[in-house]
């Protein structure tokens, strides 16, 4: 025996002299047994054990014994204790062991599971994907975060992504596989609500472009006819400034005569001067109104566009919601008069000035499409909408009123629901006044609410916060 092996025994023995080694194992054993119910059946009793141990060497045995086994419980608890379902399965697809992670995932308690095939947590449509797997696991392969559909208790289907691996036997004898699933269900629906609100960006960009496209039209037009009204009135002015220029040289060189007076006054006739000194300055003027007109919308449409920053600036509030009604004019114009009445005092507020542009965008055209509603079932024959902002100690307010139809009262409280819509297919995602919620209340700490009474309009209230480190109360649940 090498000098390490005959201290490793002494140590050994001196621990089983001094420790109550019988009553240990006893312990762990019966642990073992209620904690897993099934772990092999070759753990010897106790007390027969150790009776058994007749000499230091069996002693070394027994304690080893125990220690693989404290070793086997300590790892049965770490995988017991994961949110991840852990499942054994045999060979043939039957389930040997599942962990509480499993029982939280699936919503089969482990009496229920063990021993029934896997096929149970199958859709009908997936069905095929277990023999698959289970063929790849026999030719000694693995599977890396397969995403796939699974079945809970009760019929409802939940996302996961699953990860299979051989188990091998001392031998290397593959003998059945170990499978570890996490439920990504949440994941996978946030993932597709964010490609939703990107559609809706999208969608919101491409019908803005088109009112965009339709305000710059209508100046440039006038822009280019009153261009062409003023090249063609330059040459009867040119004309006109050739008879002068004539009867001038012939007064000075005292040759004018009777025709040369006709043919100055038949220019005069021609041009209809007094028509074009009334035309020209309404066409310059009018030409100026329409370069400024477009020039504003430009402005504003950079302003709205602003870069997405991951830090917060100072805004003027007033300004950026004076450029965001400038862009969505083509949206409210045509059924509704739109009143601002902005606090000339309202200082700079901290904010993402693209999503808050966002924000304001939605709710001026949530609310033209209320008005537009109203108009459509015989109501007025144009609505208004009131943009209003005031300034609090705490906070920054931002109204935005409507005289559409209001809210009805079995929808109020899912307005803010992301895919929630009142309006018919086509016409709404369901994602403007989620959006905006999660901009003003996530964001920047604020809160955002609403006044309504059906038949009578609604207003969204806002409220930014000066300080972002002081949140506006009731942020987080409005």
């Amino acid at each position: 025996m090498t000098r390490l092996g005959h201290r490793r025994l002494v140590w050994l023995g001196h621990v089983a002299r001094r420790y109550p080694v019988q009553e240990a194992f006893h312990t762990r054993s019966a642990r073992l047994a209620k904690h897993a119910g099934n772990v092999s059946d070759d753990v010897p009793a106790a007390d027969e054990g150790f009776r058994t141990c007749t000499n230091l060497s069996e002693v070394v045995e027994f304690v080893e014994h125990l220690a693989e086994y404290e070793l086997r419980e300590r790892l049965a608890a770490i995988l017991d204790s994961s949110d991840d379902a852990i499942i054994s399965l045999k060979l043939d697809g039957t389930i040997s062991a599942w962990n509480r992670g499993a029982e939280k995932v699936f919503g089969y308690s482990a009496a229920e599971m063990v021993g029934k095939p896997m096929l149970v947590l199958l859709p009908p449509e997936r069905i095929d994907e277990e023999s698959d797997i289970l063929a790849r696991i026999k030719r000694g392969e693995s599977v890396d975060h397969f995403e796939t559909v699974r079945v809970r208790k009760g019929g409802t289907k939940i996302d996961v992504s699953v990860t299979i691996l051989p188990i091998r036997d001392s031998r290397g004898v593959i003998v059945g596989a170990s499978k570890i699933a996490r439920d990504i269900t949440e994941r996978k629906r946030a993932e597709e609500a964010l490609r939703e609100i990107q559609a809706q960006k999208l969608a919101s960009v491409g019908q803005l472009a088109a009112g965009i496209a339709h305000e710059i039209n209508t100046p440039t037009q006038y822009i280019g006819d009153n261009v062409c009204f003023l090249k063609k009135s330059f040459q009867e002015v040119i004309s006109l400034l050739g008879s002068y220029e004539g009867l001038l040289v012939a007064a000075n060189a005292n040759t004018l005569t009777n025709q040369t007076v006709l043919e100055v006054t038949a220019a005069v006739e021609r041009a209809d001067l007094e028509y074009l000194v009334q035309e020209i300055p309404k066409s310059i003027d009018q030409s100026l109104e329409g370069i400024a007109r477009v020039s504003t919308l430009v402005n504003a449409m950079k302003e709205f566009s602003h870069p997405g920053t991951k830090e917060k600036t100072p805004l003027d509030l007033n300004h950026a919601i004076e450029s965001t009604i400038t862009v969505a004019s083509n949206e409210w114009k045509y059924v509704a008069d739109l009143e601002t009445d902005f606090d000339p005092l309202l200082p700079l507020v901290s904010c993402l000035p693209g999503e808050f542009n966002q924000v304001i965008l939605n709710l001026i055209v949530n609310a033209a499409h209320a008005i537009a509603d109203t108009l459509g079932k015989g109501g007025i024959e144009k609505g208004k909408i009131t943009v209003r902002t005031r300034n609090y100690p705490m906070w920054a307010e931002i109204q935005i009123a409507d005289t559409g139809c209001g809210i009805p009262k079995e929808v109020r409280l899912r307005i803010f629901d992301p895919f929630f819509t009142t309006k018919e297919i086509g016409k709404g995602t369901g994602l403007g006044l989620a959006i905006a919620r999660s901009v003003v209340v996530d964001k920047h700490g604020g809160s955002i609410d609403f006044e309504t009474g059906e038949g009578s309009g609604t207003t969204f209230i806002i409220r930014l916060p000066h300080d972002v480190k002081r949140p506006v109360p009731g942020a987080a649940a409005a």
